[in-house]
């Protein structure tokens, strides 16, 4: 029988965010601590457990990368990859000792990704600049008005990139959940539109298997990608999103996404204390 981390008496996690996206990361070099689904929804309710957009478990590289992620969003889905997740791993990383800055590898669902690691003036804070692959973009959606614009990008994982000429009243919760019935999988869709000065964007997000969220890395630069194919911006680009603002730089062979990671706790946890703890299952009604 398989063994996982609800059989276990404690798990060490330490807690990060990058422009408000926050990941709880677990130090698995052993991969000996698989987490089912049901014990990182636990640990991702704000109420009931400790509270994350997801968790990341990182296990030891082999010839592939120096290290590996496993990436669980917020409902025990896995995923194949995220910028913000990506920082909030590489300082995990690297304050266990398990690699050194300033560059490492990291094999993710998506592919094997370059991070670049700078430690900033407080020990909990850094700054890491991730190589996302390149964005492959879709054909663009017909729109009934032409101050909007649609089209999917794929960044390893899948984006709805849309963009209008106001974000206020984007009723982002219902919409993004409408299109999780839309497409098989789900995807992650990205509202913008262009900001105050050039080659600035506003982004509001929702991702699949979380919700909306503060910020969002590949999101972030799929909207960017999207946006330069409009003629919008540029290639240098800054997305404010709401937990922060994040650089990408549209390379044509590689997308670079930029931002800060904050460590902000260590927590221990007993799994089976959570789950004990978990938020009660609504009954039917009659």
């Amino acid at each position: 029988m398989t063994t996982t981390a609800a059989d276990s008496t404690f798990l060490r996690f330490t807690k990060h965010h990058g422009a408000g996206n926050d990941f709880l990361v677990l130090i698995d070099p052993d991969g000996a601590n698989p987490l089912s689904p049901d014990l990182v929804r636990a640990l991702c309710d704000r109420h009931f457990g400790v509270g994350a957009d997801g968790v990341i478990r990182v296990l030891a590289g082999g010839d592939q990368a120096d290290l590996v992620m496993v990436l669980q969003n917020a409902d025990g889905s896995e995923a194949e990859m995220s910028g913000n997740g990506m920082r909030c791993l590489a300082q995990a990383a690297v304050q266990s000792a398990l690699v050194a800055p300033p560059t490492f590898t990291v094999a993710t669902g998506g592919g094997v990704r370059i991070v670049a690691y700078a430690q900033g003036g407080d020990p909990d804070t850094a700054w890491a600049t991730v190589s996302m692959g390149r964005a492959e973009l879709g054909e663009n959606q017909p729109q009934k008005f032409g101050d909007r614009k649609v089209r999917t990008v794929d960044m390893g994982n899948p984006h709805l990139v849309m963009f209008g000429p106001d974000l206020d009243d984007v009723d982002v919760a219902g919409i993004g959940a409408h299109l999780q019935t839309v497409y098989e999988g789900g995807v992650n869709v990205e509202f913008i539109t262009t900001g105050d000065e050039p080659d600035h964007l506003v982004l509001r997000v929702f991702e699949r298997g979380v919700g909306e969220t503060q910020a969002c890395g590949t999101g972030s630069a799929a909207a960017a990608a999207a946006a330069h194919s409009w003629g919008l911006v540029g290639r240098n680009v800054a997305v404010h999103n709401p937990g922060g603002t994040l650089e990408v730089n549209l390379d044509d062979d590689e997308i670079l996404l930029a931002g800060p990671v904050h460590r902000v706790a260590s927590v221990v946890v007993s799994p089976s204390g959570v789950l004990a703890g978990s938020r009660p299952q609504m009954s039917p009604t009659a």
